[in-house]
């Protein structure tokens, strides 16, 4: 397979999507752009502050991408690039899209309320407690994962212990230090942007300078050397207090920033990919369908095609994560509600982008990664389109090249942790407390636990203590309870769409198929820890089989009452249509 021809192919595939379908889904729910958004309506400088677009764009596709779509399609190629591709273009536009954009779109109709605050408006209470315990478990399954992904790239040690050496050490302490530069120049920004009203643009010009000063610093100068177990105290400390700031402090303007990163990261791809096959060294080596003898090896998953592939994918395709942030964060700071369709529908289809790049890169370095050289498929991803940039451009252009994509990975890898840290603590909130109460209000419990202090740190707590285990052990189970979630996602919506009388028949298919996969998938899950369990005494491995019990049972009950209220709404709709 020609890897130019399938990437060019595959843009031009998602943006015929993005102008077919989404508009059609726009016109379908009635999106207006006369409309007041939350972010105007209930302006408060904490949370609901109205954000330029490209500011928000750039918030949004930073917060849900983090490594899920290079991870995913990575670890997927074992099942081959056919069944990888068909997932990430059928998937991001027909389940992702319809997803994210319709979890926006009810949210802002909903003032900015979270997917839980909409289950209670459309399927009651209990429904709503349902919900949030389910996602606030997911959610500290991303805190987990994510921060055991950056901890593994900043570290001196792996999650194992085992240390680090010579050029990948030189690389995670650069990583490390530019990071960190990359948060102060981000408050630098969002300063000067919010509290001095810079012009947009000229700011800009000067934030993508100083990310080009502080790469130059962090790889010359790198003096924080710490093992990965401290580095999962520090980015835990980070969260604590990224994520009870105002938003305009750090998230906006260090997303803003990120998307720099992010558009460059797609540019060298395309770049990498078509230049290497022009300068006719674009090897693609992924087999069609697979290669059932490399499951489970090196940087691949294991388990059957189904339903392994379509939980190994997940943000490449369809994250239930990415409904938490359309509806905790992005709509509370939507200037336009017209903008829901670039934002929300738009930034899957460009992660489904970063996914197929993904592709074309372990394409590139098959052999290498079949034979364990990468520990890790961020390496993978790194490798692969630096060792392309570097076929046509150099040795010097491929080490800084992999640097830069490595960055690229940490800092969204960051964002969504910040994000994923909010939105627990929202839903903590929203837990013990009731409708429109602060804590200050609440008596018992839910003053303690309602005060976004407490939330937090409870939330990084747990977070962090699952994550000290090693990213390998905990994304399985993200997966699954990720995928699982987007089905009660796409669930919730609907019933919510059916509720207000707008066509949410673009639901059913997604919904179903997602919920079928999902509870498989688990169910696989809950037999394999048992199994590790009672062999090697691993409490983790009890652990995670009582977690995945615990979101199977809750799924089940959220599905049966939402598939009632859909039966309902159908018999009350016929009654109507007969009486007209």
């Amino acid at each position: 397979m020609n890897a130019a021809v399938l990437l060019i192919v595959s843009i031009a595939i998602l943006a015929c999507g993005y102008v077919f379908y989404g508009g059609w889904l726009a016109k379908q729910w009635g999106v207006d752009p006369k409309r007041k958004t939350p972010a105007h309506e209930l302006e408060d400088g904490m949370d609901y502050v109205p954000a330029k677009t490209p500011v928000l764009m750039g918030h949004h596709f930073s917060s849900i991408a983090g490594a899920g779509p290079i991870n995913g399609p990575i670890q997927a190629a074992v099942f081959g690039w056919v069944p990888v591709l068909l997932w990430v273009l059928i998937g991001g536009i027909f389940f992702g899209g319809v997803h994210d954009f319709g979890a926006l779109f009810a949210s802002l109709r909903n003032k900015g309320q979270s997917i839980g605050e909409i289950i209670d408006n459309s399927m009651g209470k209990k429904s709503k407690r349902l919900f949030l315990t389910f996602g606030y478990l997911t959610l500290l399954l991303v805190v987990a994962a994510f921060a055991s992904i950056v901890a593994s790239t900043f570290g001196t040690t792996t999650a194992a212990g085992v240390a680090v050496e010579g050029a990948t050490l030189a690389a995670n302490e650069s990583t490390a230090m530019i990071s960190f530069l990359f948060i102060a120049l981000a408050i630098v920004f969002g300063f000067f942007v919010y509290r001095k009203n810079a012009p947009i643009g000229i700011a800009s010009v000067f934030g993508v300078l100083g990310i080009a000063a502080i790469v130059v610093i962090g790889l010359k100068f790198h003096p924080i050397a710490l093992s990965y177990n401290t580095w999962m105290i520090v980015i835990g400390a980070y969260i604590l207090v990224a994520s009870v700031t105002p938003v305009w402090i750090l998230l906006q303007p260090r997303d803003y920033l990120s998307s720099f990163l992010l558009y460059f990261m797609i540019a060298a791809g395309v770049i990498a990919v078509i230049g290497a096959v022009v300068t006719g060294n674009g090897n693609f080596s992924v087999p069609a369908f697979g290669d059932a003898a490399l499951k489970g090896t090196g940087v691949f998953t294991t388990g059957t095609m189904f339903p392994a592939l379509f939980v190994t994918i997940a943000c490449g395709a369809i994250s239930g994560f990415h409904s938490l942030v359309s509806s905790g964060t992005t709509a509370k700071q939507l200037d336009n509600e017209k903008d829901a369709k670039p934002v929300a529908f738009g930034s899957m289809l460009i992660e489904c982008v970063v996914a197929v790049i993904s592709l074309c890169a372990i394409g590139f370095v098959w052999v290498s990664a079949s034979d364990g050289t990468y520990a890790s498929p961020t390496q993978v991803f790194a490798g692969g389109l630096s060792a392309m940039i570097g076929s046509f451009a150099g040795e010097g252009a491929q080490n800084v090249m992999y640097q830069m994509l490595i960055l690229a990975v940490s800092v969204f890898c960051l964002t969504s942790l910040d994000t994923a840290t909010r939105l627990a603590r929202y839903m903590l909130q929203e837990f013990v407390l009731e409708n429109g109460q602060s804590y200050k209000d609440a008596k018992g419990i839910g003053r303690i636990v309602g005060n976004p202090i407490v939330a937090t740190a409870i939330t990084v707590v747990l977070g962090v203590a699952l994550g000290l285990t090693g990213y390998t052990k905990i994304w399985p189970l993200f997966g699954a309870a990720n995928q699982l979630l987007a089905a009660l996602g796409l669930i919730a919506v609907c019933t919510w769409l059916g509720q207000v009388g707008k066509n949410n028949k673009m639901f059913f298919v997604p919904m179903v198929f997602m919920l079928v996969v999902t509870i498989v998938s688990l169910v696989q899950t809950i037999i394999a820890k048992i199994n590790a369990f009672s062999q090697t005494q691993d409490v983790w491995a009890i652990i995670q089989a009582a977690i995945a019990v615990l979101l199977v049972v809750l799924s089940l009950v959220l599905a049966k009452t939402a598939f009632t209220t859909l039966m309902a709404q159908r018999k009350n709709k016929a009654k109507k249509d007969n009486a007209a």
